[in-house]
């Protein structure tokens, strides 16, 4: 009977001492988690992106790639940078070679070298768009601007842009930035010279339409002397195949015509008085009264 007295207190006290190590085990577990949480020693490095890596501040030469890293907490802390294609659009004024004054807005894509990255936040930084980018458009857009007249610029827009855009990649290739296309928004010009451009096109239009109304008279009047002309040559050759005999025809059949009409509109009785040498009416016999009789 005293044997199992005896045991009850042995397990209580190993119940004990596994719940004790239970609640180590749970507090040492908390305490990781919240230093995991405070210290975040993971690092998500998303799609078209890659991080540079600070050591207490100073540029690492490694460039981390997407995905989930690990960093030493408060020793390296991770700058990420956007490595996809991006667009940026900048206002360049500038002058053409006959000093039109042009206003242009460029949009550029390009895109950081990825493994260039660290050098590129190291040596400019995140905003390089407003250090770098923008500068060189102006310059870019200046230099080549001036090549081209006012009129060039519009008619050789395609032209001008392929050369800016070459320009630009020379230059941007000391950042290790990737131009991978631009495009000319837009190009304005002074009031003044585009009044004179309207008033050009106004008078180039009117010039049209003159020369245009000229060849339609002279097609018209060419339409009236080839008509002329062969009415002139179709009386000639009616002139030319009347003969005596078909004059002679045509009379006679004008006289049976004539007689024609006449025998319609005869009642079939002589008349009865005739027109005397002094002017009087004189009466006529009536042949067929006088057979009666």
């Amino acid at each position: 009977m005293d044997q199992p007295s005896s045991k009850i207190p042995i397990l209580t006290d190993k119940l004990l001492s596994i719940r004790k190590k239970a609640v180590t085990l749970l507090v040492f577990l908390a305490v990781v988690a919240m230093a995991i949480l405070i210290l975040n020693p993971f690092v998500m490095v998303g799609a078209g992106e890659r991080g540079v890596i600070l050591n207490f501040g100073a540029v690492g030469k490694d460039v981390l790639g997407e995905g989930l890293h690990l960093r030493m907490p408060i020793m390296q802390r991770i700058i990420k940078v956007d490595v996809k294609v991006q667009k940026s659009q900048t206002d360049a004024d500038a002058a053409s070679r006959d000093l039109q004054d042009i206003h242009s807005t460029i949009a550029v894509n390009h895109h950081v070298i990825p493994d260039k990255a660290n050098w590129l936040y190291q040596n400019i930084g995140v905003s390089y768009k407003e250090r770098v980018i923008d500068p060189a458009v102006q310059e870019v857009v200046k230099a080549v601007t001036a090549r081209y007249t006012a009129v060039e610029l519009i008619t050789q827009r395609e032209k001008v842009r392929g050369e800016i855009k070459e320009m630009l990649k020379q230059r941007m290739t000391g950042y290790f930035i990737v131009v991978d296309d631009l495009s000319i928004v837009n190009f304005k010009f002074s009031p003044q010279f585009t009044q004179a451009i309207e008033e050009k096109q106004t008078a180039e239009q009117k010039a049209l339409k003159a020369t245009r109304d000229l060849d339609r008279i002279k097609i018209e009047a060419e339409q009236k002397i080839a008509q002329a002309k062969a009415e002139a040559e179709a009386l000639r050759l009616q002139k030319e195949n009347v003969s005596p005999m078909l004059i002679q025809l045509r009379q006679i059949e004008v006289s049976s015509r004539m007689i024609e009409m006449m025998e319609r509109k005869w009642n079939g009785q002589l008349p009865s008085v005739m027109t005397g040498g002094t002017g009087g009416p004189l009466p006529m016999l009536d042949l067929s009264t006088m057979v009666k009789k």
